[in-house]
């Protein structure tokens, strides 16, 4: 895959040389990143998950100069007083390096990677593990830093890969991760859900946001009453897309309201009137829960992880 820029090839081989080094690093909620970055031993990154994982001020003599070149090619380098801070984040995730986002992901075109990443990339294996017919066409709808498009890019080589995104940062960062993972069968494309591509899917995967967001940043901000908003306007646009045997896999976050599953509740009513055949289960009983406390989610008993695969038969 061929970057555009001068900074984006800089800030691939950043990529490149930080894995040759054995760079690795998990990423956790921001509520344990924040946690974690208060504590007084952690005000100054010591190495490079400091750096490049936590987020943290460092010294300029604490990176190799190679390092430290790659970093000011690519634009990354945002001064701190008499220190220096990365712009961008990297996390480890199934051999892979994603670029992403640094913390506090605060702008409104953050790209995210977090816990939910990883907990997609879980179902997406599952899917694959246990899909035996041939997937030709994949999208991934609102793909953010590329995650879930490149794993199924590299588990599924002969297969075309979409990944599509309204955020213009998020197509530069899944242009870069593919290149990085080698996924060259994967292309970017900026869409609206699936308003400006064409066809069918044997796939079409989706990690939308699914929070209320005061700020309704692009990665986090779900719409509607309790963030279920564009889960649905994904489910939506993908039940007319699937091919024969196609399945739509969609991991997304539910505000639980007395007891009751009101994102469940909308998709029977979605689907019950037609043909496909579906699952749904809960893979996280409780997150973001420190959301609970205030705004939209009062009234709420819990946030749950899910997924919904639904399936066109075919014949």
């Amino acid at each position: 895959m061929t970057m555009e820029t001068a900074q984006d090839r800089a800030l691939l081989h950043l990529g490149q040389a930080l894995r040759e080094r054995g760079y690795h690093f998990i990423t956790p909620t921001p509520l344990t990143h924040e946690r974690v970055n208060q504590r007084p031993q952690n005000a100054l990154a010591g190495d490079l998950p400091g750096v490049f994982g936590w987020s943290r001020p460092f010294q300029h003599e604490l990176l190799p100069p190679p390092l430290f070149s790659l970093m000011d090619q690519a634009q990354v380098l945002e001064p701190c007083g008499p220190r220096w801070r990365s712009r961008v984040r990297l996390s480890s995730l199934d051999g892979q390096l994603f670029v992403h986002s640094a913390y506090p992901t605060d702008s409104a075109d953050a790209v995210f990677f977090g816990p939910d990443t990883y907990r997609f990339a879980s179902a997406i294996r599952c899917h694959l593990d246990r899909h035996t017919g041939e997937i030709r066409r994949a999208v991934d709808i609102g793909c953010g830093s590329g995650a879930g498009a490149i794993l199924t890019a590299l588990a599924r080589p002969q297969a075309e890969v979409l990944a599509v995104d309204i955020n213009p940062e998020a197509l530069r960062l899944t242009r870069i991760n593919a290149a990085l993972a080698g996924a060259d069968n994967l292309r970017a494309e900026h869409s609206d859900l699936l308003s400006a591509v064409d066809g069918e899917f044997d796939l079409i995967l989706a990690n939308p946001p699914y929070l209320v967001d005061p700020g309704e940043r692009a990665y986090r901000h779900g719409g509607g009453p309790l963030g279920a908003g564009l889960s649905l306007a994904i489910l939506d646009a993908a039940l007319g897309r699937l091919a024969p045997g196609g399945t739509l896999l969609l991991y997304t976050g539910v505000a639980m309201l007395d007891n009751q599953d009101p994102f469940l509740a909308e998709a029977c009513q979605r689907l019950a009137p037609t043909p496909l055949t579906w699952r749904y289960r809960e893979i996280d009983p409780d997150v973001f829960g420190e959301e609970l406390l205030g705004g939209a989610y009062t009234r709420c008993d819990r946030i749950a992880a899910v997924v919904l695969e639904v399936t066109r038969p075919v014949s």
